[in-house]
């Protein structure tokens, strides 16, 4: 059975394990190592277990861990070209690590990831889609300034998606950000409104989704309550339990979801 373990989620700090506790692989290592190490300890998750760990983009809530997880454990660290060079550049990894450069898919513990780009305002931003050995697949979509038809057409068919619902506009828009802050969050290089987010949920479970989680909420400019009833109202006329289960991730998670 597939799982996802989405360790932490939030614009403070990003790491979700995809596999089971006999190995599997990490989707980002945005906050310290320790924190890493606890978080799969508390989820039952042997360190052992961690393989590889697959990077979306080099801001710091992605990769903030990175280069003390990567010294301490040894395990290879896949990442874009460009991505890998600006790793490497801002002294987010060291040298001497298994660092290796993505394009294309990649297989580890059974697992198929396929690395499918992100509009954000960084060199080289993705997202990624995983295909498992028991023919289900799940995707992490987070860091979208907007889902254009190549976006959607990676996720397609996708059991689970964890998917992005950065901000309320309303809360955005009369909140304490700097207007060059707010144009740049809602801009098409920044995040998923969870409007956004509600219209992809809506297309993906047409498509064969079956489980949504949102992720990667604003702890300024959104709540879970908000949300869950925007991308739930989107998808008026299904039924959730039904039609689709819906989750949000918290900042600091951990559960175990199966799909």
């Amino acid at each position: 059975m597939a799982r996802i373990y989405p360790l932490f989620s939030s614009s403070k700090g990003n790491a979700a394990f995809i596999g089971t506790p006999s190995g599997g692989v990490l989707i980002d290592a945005g906050v310290s190592a320790k924190r890493l190490r606890d978080a799969l300890t508390r989820a039952g998750i042997p360190l052992s277990a961690v393989q590889a760990v697959f990077v979306t983009h080099d801001h710091s809530d992605h990769v903030s861990g990175l280069r003390v997880f990567a010294r301490q454990t040894g395990i290879a660290v896949y990442a874009q070209p460009q991505t890998r060079d600006q790793l490497l550049a801002a002294h987010f990894i060291e040298p001497e690590a298994d660092l290796r450069a993505l394009t294309d898919p990649v297989s580890v513990c059974g697992m198929t990831l396929t690395p499918f780009a992100t509009s954000h305002d960084t060199v080289q931003s993705c997202g990624y889609r995983i295909d498992l050995p028991d023919g289900q697949s799940c995707a992490v979509c987070t860091d979208l300034g907007h889902a254009p038809e190549d976006v959607q057409a990676a996720l397609r068919g996708c059991r689970l998606v964890l998917l992005e619902a950065n901000y309320d506009e309303q809360m955005l828009r009369t909140g304490p950000y700097p207007d060059c802050l707010k144009r740049r969050i809602s801009s098409n290089f920044g995040h998923l409104s969870n409007d956004q987010s509600g219209e992809l949920a809506r297309y993906l479970v047409q498509n064969g989704t079956v489980h949504l989680v949102l992720g990667h909420l604003s702890e300024h400019n959104n709540t879970p309550e908000k949300a869950a009833q925007t991308v739930t109202a989107a998808l008026s006329g299904l039924v959730c339990g039904q039609d689709y289960l819906l989750d949000v991730a918290k900042p600091e998670d951990g559960r175990m979801i199966a799909f």
